[in-house]
């Protein structure tokens, strides 16, 4: 290649590179790529975003994932049998992963809901269609976040537990029960009958509602799924690790590098130029902000479902990441005073609620102007020991408590934990 040769090819190198540069520059000054260039960890971490900024007070653009799962699915067939997984953890999540869309579509393609009435209701649990009952009451704009589902501007924000999505041969609609009022709801939806198809594996296991048994008391719990079968397993519990494990633990997921430790009165006590935090022998942590939060002259709006995102994601990298064979589950917000909150979450295994001595949660996250204030965490780990204990059968159960009832663990410290019934 003569001289001239390459000194044309090495300026059409340099025009390319310059171009390139230029194109690059004008897309992240127009925020084409800024999903990119977010995604990218030189940018931040999780724990910046705990320790350094605010909650969004918009969520509609955030990544929030679900902090709660339902403990009970139903799949009622166009023959009227009826499949129901309540107490199989990992059978949950296989049927969840394959029906959690259906709700997501079913909530993002629904009309506004209108008021019904409890037998449209019934007829709806009855027909083919879809069932999820979480243990906790959720709103239903969070539970539209959780499944990605734009909701209609004009939808109610109903507190429920328990959601049905029906098929029918013309139209598909979406249902819910309000816990607040008592009242039941209902919309048009676009979601496809078809996708009933999909769920044609599923065969009737005997699952019914408690309305459907003929037991006097099931007119206090109408909607409770009484399940067939009594035993349910042992589970195994202790310690999620040691004192120094737990604090560091906390301090990488909130953020926190600089900090003495000191031991005082059987505490393990951290203390940082903006936070404290104690540790004590039983796995119980309290983390403290003590540097001045900010504050703000305009009067801002919490957000509900950016408060539970940033209060999952501590919970996530901490207690979620020892609790062995449970769930960590969001359990309830709480509002304080001006823009404060308190999020709540609980252990729950075998489809069980794990309650801890004293009945704490195992989780509280405080946010205060968008910044987290205040965090207690309760670390257990919990196994399955392959034992079973043998309980009172469902439906009698429910005659001799004349109302609704869970599956209990009570944890004091014990080492195997025992599962019982206990009224909720």
């Amino acid at each position: 290649m003569t001289r001239a040769r390459k000194t044309v090819e090495w300026v059409k190198t340099v025009a390319i590179a310059l171009l390139s540069a230029s194109a690059l520059l004008l897309a992240w000054r127009t925020e084409l790529y800024s999903g990119f260039f977010n995604a990218i960890p030189l940018f931040g971490s999780v724990a910046e975003l705990v320790r350094g900024s605010t909650v969004a007070q918009e969520s509609g653009g955030a990544d929030i994932k679900e902090a709660a799962r339902p403990l009970s699915i139903v799949i009622t067939g166009g023959d009227g049998a009826r499949y129901g997984i309540k107490y199989d953890t990992d059978a949950r999540n296989a049927v969840y992963d394959r029906t959690s869309s259906i709700l997501g579509e079913a909530l993002g393609s629904a009309s506004t809901l209108g008021e019904i009435s409890e037998e449209e209701w019934r007829e709806a649990l009855s027909g083919p269609g879809v069932f999820f009952e979480y243990i906790s009451p959720v709103r239903l704009s969070i539970l539209g976040g959780w499944l990605g589902a734009r909701l209609p501007g004009a939808v109610d924000d109903v507190l429920l537990r328990r959601v049905c999505v029906a098929f029918g041969e013309d139209k598909s609609r979406i249902y819910c029960q309000d816990v607040t009022r008592g009242l039941f709801f209902g919309a048009d939806t676009a979601s496809a009958a078809g996708k009933m198809q999909e769920l044609e594996i599923y065969s009737g296991n005997g699952a019914k509602f408690a309305f459907e048994t003929g037991i006097s008391a099931a007119e206090n719990s109408p909607y409770m799924l009484i399940m067939p079968g009594s035993d349910h397993p042992d589970i195994g519990s202790a310690a999620a690790g040691n004192a120094y494990e737990l604090l560091d633990m906390t301090v990488a997921a909130l953020g926190h590098e600089k900090f003495t430790t000191y031991y005082n009165r059987g505490l393990l006590v951290c203390v940082g130029t903006q936070f404290n935090i104690n540790v004590d022998m039983g796995g119980q942590v309290l983390y403290r902000r003590t540097d001045g939060l900010p504050q703000y002259d305009d009067e801002r709006e919490l957000d509900a479902n950016a408060a539970i995102e940033q209060a999952r994601l501590i919970v996530e990298e901490t207690i979620g990441t020892t609790c062995g064979g449970a769930e960590v589950f969001f359990e309830a917000l709480e509002y304080g005073t001006g823009d404060s909150c308190s999020v709540f979450f609980g252990y729950y295994i075998a489809g069980g609620r794990v309650f801890l001595h004293e009945d704490v949660h195992a989780a509280r996250v405080s946010i205060l102007s968008g910044t987290v204030a205040e965090v207690e965490l309760i670390f257990r780990n919990f196994t399955f020991t392959g034992e079973t204990t043998r309980l009172m059968p469902e439906r009698q159960a429910l005659a001799a408590a004349g109302s609704e009832f869970i599956l209990s663990y009570s944890d004091a410290g014990q080492e195997v934990l025992r599962p019982s019934w206990v009224r909720s």
